[in-house]
Formats: C-alpha cells, sequence, structure tokens
C-alpha cells in the first residue's frame, strides 16, 4: 500500500516554508545524507551545529556550505566521536552551554557492515557502540533542553533491521561467539529504532512533549558503505550504486529533514522512500514491522544500555 499522505511525488523539501530560528543539530553531518540536510536546513534559512568526529573534514564542509549560501550561514561543529562516551558527553555538555534552543536533534551519524569485530574505546562491539550507545546518552544528555524547546529527536534508521536476528542477542551483544558484520549491524539499527519508539512510550507515560521520529534513507550514494564495509561490500555497493536502485544522497537526506520539521506524522511508524522494495522512491509512510517494537525486548535494551553507558535517563 503506497503513502499518499503527501501525494505522488512524495515528501520534497518544497513543502517548507522558511525555517529562520529553528536550530537543528546533526550527528555525521560532514558527508552524504547528513552533509544534504544541512544544505537543505540552511537554503530554509535555520542554523545548522553538526556534530562529527572529524575537524578536518567538518572544516571542509562548512566552507563549502559557506560557500554555497555565504559567509552569514550559521552553521558550525562540535567535535564528537560516537564511539567513545567521554566525548558524547564533552559535546553533550558544549552544546548545552552554547545552543539556548534545539528544534531537532537528528541521530544520523553511524557505521555499517565492519568486516571484523571491533570494539568502541567503551568496550562495545563498533556498530551497536557507536549507532546506539553514543546516540543514547547524547539523546539522554539534551533530552531536558529538547523537553524545553518542545523540540524532536530524529533517529535514522536502516532497513538493516529487518535481516539478521531481528531481535537483541542479549546473551551475546557484542558477537564475540559469532561475530558477522551484516547481523551486527542489523542489531545496531533495530536497537536504535526499539529505543525510539520506547522512549516514546516513556515519555508518554511522563507527560512530556518531546516528539521522536524515525526514517531510514533507503538505498542512498553516501559514504557509509565506502568508509567502514569490507571491500567485497564496497565493490557490490558500488555496482549497484550504478543502477536505479540507488537514489543521491539528497534524497537520503529528504526523510530526516521531514521528520525534523513537518507536522502531522505518527511517531509509532518508519518514515522513508515508499517506491520498489521501499529502497527509492517517494519520501512517505513505509512499512514497520512489529518486531521492532516487541515491548519486553525494548524494555529489557533500554536497562541494558542505562547499565553499560552509565547513563540514567532522569524519567
Amino acid at each position: 500500500m503506497k503513502d499518499t499522505q503527501f501525494g505522488p511525488t512524495g515528501w520534497t523539501p518544497d513543502r517548507l516554508g522558511s525555517l529562520s530560528g529553528k536550530t537543528y543539530l546533526i550527528t555525521g553531518a560532514n558527508a552524504g545524507a547528513g552533509f544534504q540536510a544541512s544544505r537543505i536546513f540552511l537554503s530554509k534559512g535555520a542554523k545548522v551545529i553538526m556534530l562529527n568526529r572529524s575537524a578536518e573534514k567538518s572544516v571542509v564542509a562548512i566552507k563549502s556550505l559557506k560557500q554555497e549560501f555565504g559567509p552569514s550561514a550559521q552553521v558550525n561543529f562540535i567535535k564528537m566521536d560516537l564511539a567513545d562516551l567521554s566525548s558524547v558527553r564533552e559535546a553533550a555538555a558544549k552544546v548545552l552551554e552554547t545552543v539556548p534552543h534545539i528544534d531537532a536533534l537528528i541521530c544520523n551519524a553511524a557505521i555499517a557492515q565492519v568486516p571484523e569485530q571491533k570494539f568502541t574505546k567503551d568496550g562495545f562491539e563498533s556498530q551497536l557502540g557507536t549507532n546506539h550507545y553514543g546516540h543514547f546518552v547524547l539523546c539522554g544528555m539534551l533530552f531536558d533542553r529538547l523537553e524545553e524547546s518542545r523540540g524532536r529527536i530524529v533517529v535514522v534508521a536502516s532497513l538493516g533491521y529487518k535481516m539478521g536476528l531481528r531481535t537483541i542477542q542479549f546473551d551475546d551483544m557484542n558477537w564475540d561467539k559469532n561475530y558477522s558484520a551484516n547481523p551486527a549491524y542489523s542489531q545496531s539499527k533495530l536497537a536504535q529504532m526499539m529505543f525510539a519508539y520506547e522512549l516514546q512510550d516513556k515519555i508518554n507515560a511522563n507527560q512530556k512533549s518531546v516528539e521522536v521520529y524515525v526514517c531510514h534513507p533507503g538505498s542512498s550514494a553516501t559514504s557509509l558503505i565506502s568508509t567502514s564495509g569490507g571491500l567485497m561490500t564496497r565493490v557490490a555497493f558500488y555496482l549497484m550504486s550504478l543502477s536505479p536502485m540507488v537514489q543521491s544522497a539528497e534524497k537520503g537526506s529528504y526523510p530526516e529533514v521531514m521528520c525534523a520539521t513537518e507536522n502531522g506524522l505518527e511517531q509509532r511508524a518508519l518514515y522513508g522512500p515508499t517506491g520498489r522494495m521501499e529502497w527509492v522512491g517517494p519520501v512517505g509512510k513505509g512499512t514497520l514491522e512489529p518486531h521492532a517494537y516487541d515491548k519486553s525486548v525494548m524494555e529489557k535494551l533500554w536497562v541494558i544500555s542505562q547499565k553499560e553507558t552509565g547513563f540514567e535517563w532522569a524519567f
């Protein structure tokens, strides 16, 4: 069933009015969909704060954005490495010092298909640690500021949540026994979605006003696979990227921009392309499989995430 909420062409940035006075925080915003989302926000007069691991790439990205939108374009970056929770805490503290209002925090950064088992600085399997635990702490530390701003959290997931085990391997979350790139990536993206849906439930139960949306970019020509995937994965994706089954990074950014700005969206949903296999095509509400919001698994994951990260949410 095709989503028709936004007509045959789906959601596009043409729906946006002025975003002057709005502030958007985006993780992993110096390349790919995060960079394209920054471009769209800046084109509408918003302020963008990038939370990026590489200072060097951030400087290049900001220079390019200021060349496009003029020297007064409101864009800067705060250095943050999601694979190091002390870096996440420092960056969040800096945001709280310097950013009085947050309209949306977009959890866009990710690593994918890491070919061999690797660990974050805190000892977590690299994909789970970076994609889920890093964002779990960041969202928790910025939640009160988002609440004051009546802001939103946008979690950028992946159709990969349907691969692998379709649940959380609680007895071996680091995949010590059976590490394989795709199932471990799938678990990390499923964990991000479960975090978002459990957070929705906690917000409702505690009568808070932050809205939480989940989206995915479809099959987009971003740098994600080329920066962390193995050689065969990179080659396969490159060959695929020459086909109509892969869209531009700019189109891949539409779902996260929509979830950060559009009114009337559903929270217990998954937004993204609605065309062939939901990889490409008009952006709208896609298919959400029930295993992504299995309540008992979500609750258990929340408890474990707090314990592992040492971060207690204030609910």
